[in-house]
């Protein structure tokens, strides 16, 4: 795959993909976030998977041409690497140990969604907010998360002034400093109490199918 690899730095809410878009490219995240969004008719739209560096956007189409369900934008500045789908293709072809990483994937990822599913129908927002962070949080090399209202609104399925409402009361808690578009996190260990069970669960999930990711201190430090 070396030779077909290109590297390139990816800006906040730059769009990948739209749902219906053929998957031409495949991109490879070092450091930041990008989310897969369920959309609905009439615009609403909500995440159903976070992608960082343990996985890759449009990994599927390795195995045959695809055309993506979901939008993919870009929720945290990241480095990136990227390789067209048909080269993946071929790779994917010659290589068993590439079957076996896509296959391990694509487990991972389904498992993510369908507990993301559960998670938006069953939690509080409170929860999934807490969730969300530590997620993102495993996957940036900062404690810093850079986000609108807008998107944060996006990904749980609320309105921007539910998620001012709780990001005040989380900040109130100690856990989080909050200014517009600035989330730092401070207390990372009650964020995990905070959180509903979700986030451990497809965290787990991803260890054991991925088991080479590095765990978010190795990459931090």
């Amino acid at each position: 795959m070396a030779p077909h690899l290109t590297h390139m730095d990816l800006e906040r809410a730059r769009l990948l993909y739209e749902p219906g878009d053929r998957v031409d490219v495949v991109y490879f995240p070092h450091d930041g976030v990008i989310s897969m969004m369920t959309l609905m008719e009439n615009g609403a739209a909500i995440e159903s998977a976070t992608i960082g560096r343990e996985g890759a956007v449009g990994l599927s189409s390795a195995v045959a041409p695809r055309h993506s369900l979901s939008r993919a934008i870009v929720q945290t500045p990241c480095r990136c690497s990227r390789i067209g789908s048909s080269q993946l293709h071929d790779a994917w072809e010659k290589s068993p140990r590439i079957r076996e990483m896509v296959d391990r994937h694509a487990e991972a990822l389904l498992g993510h969604t369908t507990q993301s599913a559960a998670c938006n129908a069953l939690h509080s927002v409170e929860a999934r907010f807490c969730r969300w962070l530590l997620t993102c949080h495993d996957r940036i090399p900062t404690d810093t998360v850079a986000l609108t209202q807008e998107f944060l609104a996006d990904m749980l399925g609320v309105q921007r002034t539910t998620v001012t409402a709780v990001a005040r009361a989380l900040q109130d808690k100690g856990l989080i400093r909050y200014r517009r578009g600035i989330v730092d996190i401070v207390d990372r260990e009650g964020l995990q109490s905070a959180a509903c069970e979700c986030y451990e669960v497809v965290r787990r999930h991803y260890e054991r199918l991925l088991p080479e990711t590095p765990p978010a201190e190795t990459a931090r430090s």
